[in-house]
């Protein structure tokens, strides 16, 4: 199997045309149940284990929940018209500190399933002239537009998704 390329690789052309953001939203709304379903059957012990310094499966759904603040801020700021949006912790220190493999699974399922449905909400209220402004995003040095921000946070939770995919098949878990 192919391995997910590291996050902070990847490189991004932003060209989507506005008419794709209900289909890009629909990725978003399907966030929680995807993540559900990747999870789901997987016993504590597995769903707590970590490979080697990586994350674990639990780690890496709390890791979701934990950067649903920051969409929404930058949402926020593209709604608002801001030049720059804020930066990420690219340290992940949130997700570190967290202790996601001490809390209950269903909790962070739940808090992640909130979170987004407020993004997506607002997300909603988006017309056309809102999905295309643009603000520059800090570490990619390049416009980003909401429809961008939409994508951009669907690949990335793609991305963890992917990672969990490949755990289980590590743990032996179809």
């Amino acid at each position: 199997m192919i391995a997910p390329q590291k996050w902070f690789e990847r490189t991004w052309e932003f060209t989507l045309p506005p008419s794709r953001f209900p289909c890009v939203l629909e990725r978003l709304r399907g966030a929680p149940d995807r993540l559900g379903e990747r999870t789901r059957g997987v016993g504590a012990a597995l769903l707590t284990r970590r490979d080697g310094t990586g994350w674990s499966i639990q780690e890496q759904a709390g890791h979701l929940l934990d950067l649903e603040p920051l969409w929404l801020m930058r949402a926020e700021q593209l709604f608002a018209g801001e030049a720059e949006l804020i930066p990420a912790d690219l340290t992940n220190r949130a997700t570190r500190e967290a202790g996601h493999n001490e809390r209950p699974l269903g909790e962070i399922l739940e808090a992640f399933r909130a979170a987004r449905g407020l993004l997506v909400g607002r997300l909603e209220e988006a017309d056309e002239a809102a999905v295309g402004r643009g603000a520059l995003h800090p570490r990619l040095g390049v416009p980003m537009r909401l429809i961008d921000l939409a994508l951009f946070t669907a690949e990335h939770d793609d991305h963890h998704l992917a990672v969990i995919s490949a755990l289980r098949r590590r743990w032996g878990v179809r």
